[in-house]
Protein backbone atom coordinates (compact mmCIF):
# COMPACT_ATOMS: atom_id res chain seq x y z
CA UNK A 1 0.00 0.00 0.00
CA UNK A 2 1.37 3.40 -1.00
CA UNK A 3 1.37 6.49 1.21
CA UNK A 4 0.77 10.01 -0.04
CA UNK A 5 -0.18 13.49 1.10
CA UNK A 6 -3.24 15.64 0.42
CA UNK A 7 -3.55 19.27 1.48
CA UNK A 8 -5.19 22.64 1.04
CA UNK A 9 -2.36 24.41 -0.76
CA UNK A 10 -2.81 28.08 0.15
CA UNK A 11 -1.23 31.39 -0.76
CA UNK A 12 -0.22 31.91 2.88
CA UNK A 13 1.29 28.47 3.57
CA UNK A 14 4.19 26.42 2.28
CA UNK A 15 4.84 27.09 -1.41
CA UNK A 16 3.84 24.49 -4.03
CA UNK A 17 7.39 23.84 -5.24
CA UNK A 18 8.78 23.51 -1.70
CA UNK A 19 5.99 21.15 -0.69
CA UNK A 20 6.35 18.95 -3.77
CA UNK A 21 10.09 18.59 -3.22
CA UNK A 22 9.60 17.81 0.46
CA UNK A 23 6.95 15.17 -0.27
CA UNK A 24 9.16 13.40 -2.80
CA UNK A 25 12.30 13.64 -0.65
CA UNK A 26 10.50 11.90 2.22
CA UNK A 27 9.57 8.91 0.10
CA UNK A 28 5.86 9.52 -0.32
CA UNK A 29 4.19 8.19 -3.46
CA UNK A 30 1.75 11.00 -4.23
CA UNK A 31 0.74 14.61 -3.65
CA UNK A 32 -2.88 15.69 -4.09
CA UNK A 33 -4.27 19.19 -3.56
CA UNK A 34 -7.81 20.48 -3.09
CA UNK A 35 -9.83 22.83 -5.29
CA UNK A 36 -12.25 25.69 -4.75
CA UNK A 37 -12.42 28.41 -7.37
CA UNK A 38 -13.77 30.88 -4.80
CA UNK A 39 -16.01 30.95 -1.73
CA UNK A 40 -19.13 33.16 -1.90
CA UNK A 41 -19.47 35.19 1.28
CA UNK A 42 -23.17 34.39 1.71
CA UNK A 43 -22.33 31.09 3.46
CA UNK A 44 -25.77 29.56 2.96
CA UNK A 45 -24.39 26.09 2.29
CA UNK A 46 -23.40 24.40 5.55
CA UNK A 47 -19.83 23.19 5.68
CA UNK A 48 -19.85 19.38 6.06
CA UNK A 49 -17.02 19.61 8.57
CA UNK A 50 -18.75 21.76 11.17
CA UNK A 51 -20.12 25.21 11.93
CA UNK A 52 -17.31 27.53 10.85
CA UNK A 53 -15.73 27.28 7.42
CA UNK A 54 -11.92 27.35 7.80
CA UNK A 55 -9.98 30.22 6.24
CA UNK A 56 -8.06 27.89 3.93
CA UNK A 57 -11.09 27.26 1.72
CA UNK A 58 -10.95 30.76 0.23
CA UNK A 59 -7.15 30.77 -0.25
CA UNK A 60 -6.38 27.68 -2.36
CA UNK A 61 -4.14 27.81 -5.39
CA UNK A 62 -5.50 26.79 -8.75
CA UNK A 63 -4.61 23.09 -8.51
CA UNK A 64 -3.57 22.68 -12.12
CA UNK A 65 -1.17 25.62 -12.06
CA UNK A 66 0.29 24.47 -8.74
CA UNK A 67 0.60 20.86 -9.90
CA UNK A 68 2.38 21.94 -13.09
CA UNK A 69 4.96 23.68 -10.90
CA UNK A 70 5.18 20.56 -8.72
CA UNK A 71 5.64 18.37 -11.78
CA UNK A 72 8.57 20.45 -12.95
CA UNK A 73 10.57 19.86 -9.75
CA UNK A 74 9.72 16.19 -9.09
CA UNK A 75 10.41 12.96 -10.91
CA UNK A 76 8.52 10.16 -9.20
CA UNK A 77 5.41 11.11 -7.24
CA UNK A 78 1.87 10.94 -8.62
CA UNK A 79 0.14 14.31 -8.75
CA UNK A 80 -3.50 15.30 -8.85
CA UNK A 81 -6.42 17.28 -7.46
CA UNK A 82 -8.30 15.75 -4.58
CA UNK A 83 -10.82 16.57 -5.87
CA UNK A 84 -11.43 18.79 -8.88
CA UNK A 85 -14.94 20.22 -9.12
CA UNK A 86 -15.14 19.39 -12.81
CA UNK A 87 -18.78 20.44 -13.22
CA UNK A 88 -17.64 24.01 -12.61
CA UNK A 89 -15.13 23.89 -15.49
CA UNK A 90 -15.47 24.17 -19.24
CA UNK A 91 -14.55 20.57 -20.15
CA UNK A 92 -12.68 21.53 -23.33
CA UNK A 93 -10.45 23.93 -21.40
CA UNK A 94 -10.04 21.50 -18.49
CA UNK A 95 -9.14 18.62 -20.81
CA UNK A 96 -6.28 20.67 -22.24
CA UNK A 97 -5.08 21.72 -18.77
CA UNK A 98 -5.07 18.11 -17.56
CA UNK A 99 -3.28 16.86 -20.68
CA UNK A 100 -0.71 19.64 -20.38
CA UNK A 101 0.11 18.88 -16.73
CA UNK A 102 0.24 15.16 -17.51
CA UNK A 103 2.81 15.75 -20.25
CA UNK A 104 4.86 18.08 -18.06
CA UNK A 105 4.88 15.39 -15.36
CA UNK A 106 5.76 12.58 -17.76
CA UNK A 107 2.47 10.76 -17.25
CA UNK A 108 2.18 11.07 -13.45
CA UNK A 109 -1.13 12.93 -13.32
CA UNK A 110 -4.32 11.48 -11.80
CA UNK A 111 -7.64 13.32 -11.86
CA UNK A 112 -9.68 13.17 -8.67
CA UNK A 113 -13.23 14.34 -9.36
CA UNK A 114 -16.20 15.24 -7.19
CA UNK A 115 -19.55 17.02 -7.53
CA UNK A 116 -18.88 19.48 -4.70
CA UNK A 117 -20.98 20.67 -1.76
CA UNK A 118 -21.04 24.49 -1.95
CA UNK A 119 -24.28 25.39 -3.72
CA UNK A 120 -23.43 29.10 -3.99
CA UNK A 121 -20.07 28.35 -5.61
CA UNK A 122 -21.78 26.12 -8.17
CA UNK A 123 -24.42 28.77 -8.91
CA UNK A 124 -21.73 31.32 -9.79
CA UNK A 125 -20.54 28.88 -12.44
CA UNK A 126 -24.07 28.32 -13.76
CA UNK A 127 -24.29 24.79 -12.34
CA UNK A 128 -27.67 23.51 -11.18
CA UNK A 129 -26.90 21.77 -7.86
CA UNK A 130 -29.60 19.18 -8.54
CA UNK A 131 -27.78 18.18 -11.73
CA UNK A 132 -24.18 18.60 -10.61
CA UNK A 133 -23.34 14.90 -10.52
CA UNK A 134 -24.79 14.23 -13.96
CA UNK A 135 -22.90 17.24 -15.28
CA UNK A 136 -19.66 16.06 -13.67
CA UNK A 137 -19.94 12.63 -15.29
CA UNK A 138 -20.70 14.08 -18.70
CA UNK A 139 -17.72 16.40 -18.46
CA UNK A 140 -15.51 13.40 -17.65
CA UNK A 141 -16.87 11.52 -20.67
CA UNK A 142 -16.30 14.51 -22.95
CA UNK A 143 -12.72 14.94 -21.73
CA UNK A 144 -11.96 11.29 -22.44
CA UNK A 145 -12.97 11.88 -26.06
CA UNK A 146 -10.60 14.84 -26.31
CA UNK A 147 -7.74 12.88 -24.75
CA UNK A 148 -8.13 9.76 -26.89
CA UNK A 149 -9.30 10.86 -30.36
CA UNK A 150 -7.50 12.87 -33.00
CA UNK A 151 -10.87 14.21 -34.10
CA UNK A 152 -13.09 14.34 -31.05
CA UNK A 153 -16.74 15.26 -30.86
CA UNK A 154 -19.36 15.04 -28.15
CA UNK A 155 -23.09 15.63 -28.06
CA UNK A 156 -24.71 15.49 -24.64
CA UNK A 157 -27.03 17.34 -22.32
CA UNK A 158 -24.39 19.72 -20.95
CA UNK A 159 -21.55 19.43 -23.47
CA UNK A 160 -21.88 19.75 -27.22
CA UNK A 161 -19.05 20.18 -29.71
CA UNK A 162 -18.50 19.04 -33.28
CA UNK A 163 -15.42 17.22 -34.58
CA UNK A 164 -12.39 19.06 -33.21
CA UNK A 165 -8.62 18.85 -32.90
CA UNK A 166 -7.13 19.26 -29.44
CA UNK A 167 -3.50 18.70 -28.55
CA UNK A 168 -1.44 17.97 -26.56
CA UNK A 169 -2.71 14.54 -25.73
CA UNK A 170 -1.75 13.18 -22.31
CA UNK A 171 1.08 10.68 -22.03
CA UNK A 172 -1.58 8.27 -20.81
CA UNK A 173 -5.28 8.78 -20.22
CA UNK A 174 -5.19 10.10 -16.65
CA UNK A 175 -6.87 7.76 -14.16
CA UNK A 176 -10.18 9.19 -12.95
CA UNK A 177 -10.56 8.84 -9.18
CA UNK A 178 -14.18 9.38 -8.16
CA UNK A 179 -14.53 11.01 -4.76
CA UNK A 180 -17.34 10.49 -2.30
CA UNK A 181 -18.88 7.97 0.04
CA UNK A 182 -22.58 8.08 -0.70
CA UNK A 183 -24.78 5.10 -1.57
CA UNK A 184 -24.33 5.47 -5.35
CA UNK A 185 -20.64 6.39 -5.53
CA UNK A 186 -19.60 2.88 -6.60
CA UNK A 187 -21.94 3.17 -9.58
CA UNK A 188 -20.07 6.30 -10.66
CA UNK A 189 -16.68 4.63 -10.22
CA UNK A 190 -17.79 1.75 -12.43
CA UNK A 191 -19.44 3.91 -15.10
CA UNK A 192 -16.88 6.72 -15.43
CA UNK A 193 -13.89 6.09 -13.19
CA UNK A 194 -10.74 4.08 -12.74
CA UNK A 195 -10.62 4.33 -8.98
CA UNK A 196 -12.44 5.40 -5.83
CA UNK A 197 -11.36 8.15 -3.44
CA UNK A 198 -13.42 7.78 -0.23
CA UNK A 199 -13.14 10.46 2.42
CA UNK A 200 -11.77 9.94 5.96
CA UNK A 201 -12.66 6.33 6.71
CA UNK A 202 -12.44 5.95 10.51
CA UNK A 203 -11.33 2.81 12.30
CA UNK A 204 -14.83 2.03 13.57
CA UNK A 205 -16.20 2.00 10.01
CA UNK A 206 -13.54 -0.31 8.61
CA UNK A 207 -15.66 -3.45 8.38
CA UNK A 208 -18.38 -1.79 6.32
CA UNK A 209 -15.76 -0.02 4.23
CA UNK A 210 -13.93 -3.27 3.46
CA UNK A 211 -17.24 -4.74 2.30
CA UNK A 212 -17.73 -1.83 -0.10
CA UNK A 213 -14.22 -2.26 -1.50
CA UNK A 214 -14.93 -5.94 -2.08
CA UNK A 215 -18.26 -5.08 -3.72
CA UNK A 216 -16.56 -2.58 -6.03
CA UNK A 217 -13.92 -5.06 -7.12
CA UNK A 218 -16.48 -7.85 -7.59
CA UNK A 219 -18.77 -5.69 -9.70
CA UNK A 220 -15.84 -4.52 -11.81
CA UNK A 221 -14.74 -8.11 -12.44
CA UNK A 222 -18.29 -9.15 -13.36
CA UNK A 223 -18.44 -6.28 -15.85
CA UNK A 224 -15.05 -7.14 -17.36
CA UNK A 225 -13.58 -3.88 -16.03
CA UNK A 226 -10.00 -3.48 -14.80
CA UNK A 227 -9.53 -3.64 -11.04
CA UNK A 228 -10.47 -0.21 -9.60
CA UNK A 229 -7.93 1.40 -7.31
CA UNK A 230 -8.85 2.77 -3.88
CA UNK A 231 -7.17 5.86 -2.41
CA UNK A 232 -8.36 7.00 1.02
CA UNK A 233 -8.40 10.79 1.46
CA UNK A 234 -7.54 11.89 5.00
CA UNK A 235 -6.41 8.49 6.28
CA UNK A 236 -6.37 7.78 9.99
CA UNK A 237 -2.91 8.13 11.51
CA UNK A 238 -2.20 4.95 13.43
CA UNK A 239 -0.35 1.72 12.60
CA UNK A 240 -3.49 -0.25 13.38
CA UNK A 241 -5.59 1.83 10.98
CA UNK A 242 -2.98 1.48 8.25
CA UNK A 243 -2.98 -2.29 8.71
CA UNK A 244 -6.77 -2.27 8.43
CA UNK A 245 -6.69 -0.20 5.25
CA UNK A 246 -4.22 -2.61 3.70
CA UNK A 247 -6.31 -5.61 4.75
CA UNK A 248 -9.37 -3.99 3.17
CA UNK A 249 -7.58 -3.77 -0.17
CA UNK A 250 -6.69 -0.07 -0.17
CA UNK A 251 -4.02 0.80 -2.72
CA UNK A 252 -3.02 4.18 -1.31
CA UNK A 253 -3.67 6.28 1.76
CA UNK A 254 -3.45 10.06 1.62
CA UNK A 255 -2.55 11.75 4.90
CA UNK A 256 -4.04 15.23 5.19
CA UNK A 257 -1.32 17.80 5.89
CA UNK A 258 -2.54 20.48 8.28
CA UNK A 259 -2.93 24.21 7.70
CA UNK A 260 0.10 25.75 9.42
CA UNK A 261 0.33 29.24 7.95
CA UNK A 262 -1.69 32.36 8.69
CA UNK A 263 -2.84 34.99 6.16
CA UNK A 264 -0.43 37.91 6.31
CA UNK A 265 1.73 36.11 8.88
CA UNK A 266 4.05 33.15 9.29
CA UNK A 267 3.86 30.67 6.40
CA UNK A 268 4.32 27.78 8.82
CA UNK A 269 6.95 26.12 6.64
CA UNK A 270 8.87 24.58 9.55
CA UNK A 271 5.66 23.20 11.07
CA UNK A 272 4.63 21.72 7.71
CA UNK A 273 7.99 20.02 7.30
CA UNK A 274 7.86 18.63 10.84
CA UNK A 275 4.43 17.18 10.19
CA UNK A 276 5.67 15.62 6.95
CA UNK A 277 8.53 14.04 8.90
CA UNK A 278 6.04 12.57 11.38
CA UNK A 279 3.86 11.20 8.60
CA UNK A 280 6.86 9.73 6.81
CA UNK A 281 7.90 7.95 10.01
CA UNK A 282 4.40 6.56 10.38
CA UNK A 283 4.36 5.40 6.76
Amino acid sequence: MDHGVVTFLTDYGIAPVDLARAVEERGFAALFVTEHTHIPTSRISPWPGGAELPTRYAHTYDPFVALAAAAAVTERIALGPGVSLVAQHDPIVLAKAVASVDRISGGRFELGVGPGWNVEEMAHHGVDPKRRTARMLEHVAAMRELWTRDEAEFHGEFVDFSASWSWPKPVRVPPILVGGGGPTVLDRVLSHGDGWMPLRVPADAMEAFAARVAELRSRAADAGRPRPTVSVYGAARSPRALESYAAAGVDRVLFELGDHGTPGGDAGVDASLRELDELAALA
